[in-house]
């Protein structure tokens, strides 16, 4: 079965037609589907059209959240709704194009796990443009997951690949890092973006501050989770070392006969060294607690994390 995944908010116009248009895609690929719409507390009638939606074909599941908890809430509630062996997810402005979702499916039956569209021609303004090719270049750069895209909306996912994973904050944003993370297997292919037809974005610049502090958060969930000694560490020993080294200059100054209590440079090479010992420390301290949540877990529990397959 194939699940299609449809966030919204206030997105009434488009409903009817989108739903269409992923029937007359789906359907002839003689794939069982169906259609998980979740209402991120709409107040335009959103939920009156799911709900005849629902009443008229036997495949669509409408989720009605109690209030605007944000994309990511939305798709983690679709995600425990759906029923597929495949995930896919699209949103409902009906700028994602449905007809592209055949090539998302194509590209799993490759090998891949998951499956992220590339809007190469985006039907956006030019500042939306590009706050997005610069967050997207430093999405590439800090997590290592080279996608020309992250934002897209257009998706395609095995199942397994969102068993255990929590989406909520701006996280939607960066479930291909979260999954590559997880050793699963990422492509991206080109797909086509449409103009809006009805109402208006509702995101701007602001989002891409907030999702740069999610980034750093999936990196260091991602990278570091299982050994923060690594990172922690690493950035203590080098300031505790600089620092260090300035005091030990300083100090053969001082035994030259040069006065070295007035300057700057004494209270920089103290602060790095004091600064380093307590990075070091709290790396110590996050491997203890580490540590301990890895020992609570069932053996099976911890290594099925990374096992793919097992072959007898």
């Amino acid at each position: 079965m194939i699940s299609v995944v449809v966030p919204l908010l206030n997105e009434v116009h488009s409903l009817d037609a989108l739903y269409h248009e992923i029937a007359n895609t789906l359907e002839p690929l003689g794939e069982e589907f169906e259609v998980v719409f979740v209402d991120d507390g709409s107040t335009d009638g959103s939920r009156h059209v799911l709900t005849r939606l629902n009443a008229e074909h036997e495949n669509v599941v409408a989720v009605q959240l109690r209030r605007n908890f944000g994309k990511a809430a939305a798709l983690q509630a679709g995600f425990l709704e759906a029923r597929g062996d495949v995930v896919v997810t699209i949103d409902a402005d009906l700028q994602d194009d449905p007809a592209e979702i055949p090539k998302l499916l194509a590209k799993l039956d490759e090998g891949f796990d998951l499956v992220s569209g590339w809007k190469t021609s985006r039907n956006d303004p030019v500042l939306r443009r590009w706050f997005s090719r610069v967050f997207n270049w430093a999405t590439a750069v800090v997590s290592g997951v080279r996608l020309h895209d992250v934002n897209c909306g257009l998706k395609a996912y095995r199942a397994e690949v969102l068993h255990g994973m929590r989406i909520y904050g701006e996280l939607h944003r960066f479930i291909p890092v979260l999954a590559s993370y997880r050793g699963f297997r990422v492509a991206e292919i080109p797909v086509n973006h449409r103009a809006r037809q009805h109402g208006r974005s509702r995101y701007g610049p602001e989002r891409y501050v907030r999702g740069f502090f999610d980034l750093l958060s999936v990196t260091f969930m991602g990278r570091y989770r299982h050994r923060p000694l690594h990172l922690f560490g690493g950035l203590g020993l080098f300031m505790g070392a600089l620092g260090f080294v300035i005091l030990l200059y300083l100090t053969m100054l001082k035994v030259w006969g040069q006065a070295i209590g007035e300057r700057p440079l004494l209270t920089l090479g103290v602060l790095l060294l004091v600064v380093g010992i307590q990075f070091v420390s709290l790396g110590l301290l996050s491997e203890l607690v580490t540590s301990q949540h890895e020992e609570r877990m069932d053996e099976r529990e911890r290594i099925d994390q990374f096992v793919e397959e097992v072959v007898r």
